[in-house]
């Protein structure tokens, strides 16, 4: 009988190699986070004028008085979880650092739901530019000029912010003005620090779950995708902010990680939102 000259053994990596996830929440810093909290309501204060206009005494010589705007719009915070566990047997007879894992999938979780809630309040504004078209210097400009007329001050470059899908980010690639653009350091007011594309006066985002963008390779024929002033959106946390635990059960030997987070989302100001409808699918995955 022949007698193989090696008897190989199957090598396992102990290092894991983290799956594509989208794990970090980018939304979050472009938003209004103070609010007045009581219970499970969070209660944003909008203040303005009411469009008032300047006017000139009255005949019997006093000046007319008026009131102001105050709009007070209540975002109710939710719970929401994400529990993992796994039992002795499999951290032991896995590979790589099963607890690690379990903590980094948990924390990306909440981080996608925080970013949900924001979009699906996005999803609500009523300004758009029209008819879905790719991405292009005029698109950008037109949404810009919505939000100027609406008052909006669009040089307000700290506080403007455009989301927008991986497809219409590669049309705008082709635009020599925004191909050029710098990367600018932003600090926003919680979290580390955020890379943004600054461009037209905008700190652009890339995000892969905006509605219609299909995910996983795939973009629609109308992607929504949003320029907007940080006054426009409210993000609320409860004060103890996001609840990361990991730990062990000697009674029934497993291990967990859980992620809990008290929050909601509120649409503040209409008129500080612009849809941008985009026609990705030509940059669908074949």
């Amino acid at each position: 009988a022949h007698v193989a000259d090696t008897a190989f053994q199957r090598q396992y990596r102990q290092e894991f190699v983290a799956g594509f996830e989208d794990r970090q929440s980018i939304l979050r810093a472009t938003t209004v986070q103070e609010a007045v909290i009581k219970g499970n309501e969070a209660v944003f204060l909008v203040a303005d004028s009411g469009s008032a206009i300047a006017v000139t005494r009255g005949v019997n010589g006093l000046i007319p008085a008026r009131a102001d705007s105050l709009t007070q719009t209540t975002a109710t915070l939710r719970e929401y979880h994400d529990l993992v566990r796994k039992t002795d047997f499999n951290i032991f007879a896995s590979q790589g650092d099963q607890r690690r894992i379990m903590q980094m999938t948990s924390m990306g979780t909440i981080n996608r739901q925080i970013d949900d809630l924001i979009i699906t309040e996005l999803d609500t504004a009523t300004n758009d530019t029209g008819t879905a078209q790719i991405g292009s210097f005029d698109l950008v400009n037109f949404a810009l000029t919505i939000l100027g007329n609406n008052y909006v001050d669009v040089s307000d470059v700290d506080n403007l912010f455009g989301v927008i899908t991986p497809g219409m980010h590669g049309y705008l690639m082709q635009t020599p003005e925004y191909a050029s653009a710098d990367y600018v350091e932003v600090r926003p007011l919680t979290g580390p620090i955020r890379k943004f594309r600054r461009w037209a006066g905008v700190n652009w985002l890339i995000h892969p779950r905006l509605t219609n963008s299909i995910g996983d390779g795939g973009t629609s024929t109308s992607e929504q995708c949003f320029v907007y002033h940080r006054n426009a959106i409210g993000c609320a946390v409860d004060t103890a902010g996001v609840d990361a635990r990991a730990g062990y059960d000697e009674e029934q030997a497993y291990s967990f990680a859980r992620t809990s987070i008290h929050m909601g989302a509120a649409r503040l100001q209409n008129r500080g939102i612009v849809m941008i409808r985009h026609d990705g699918s030509g940059y669908a995955a074949a």
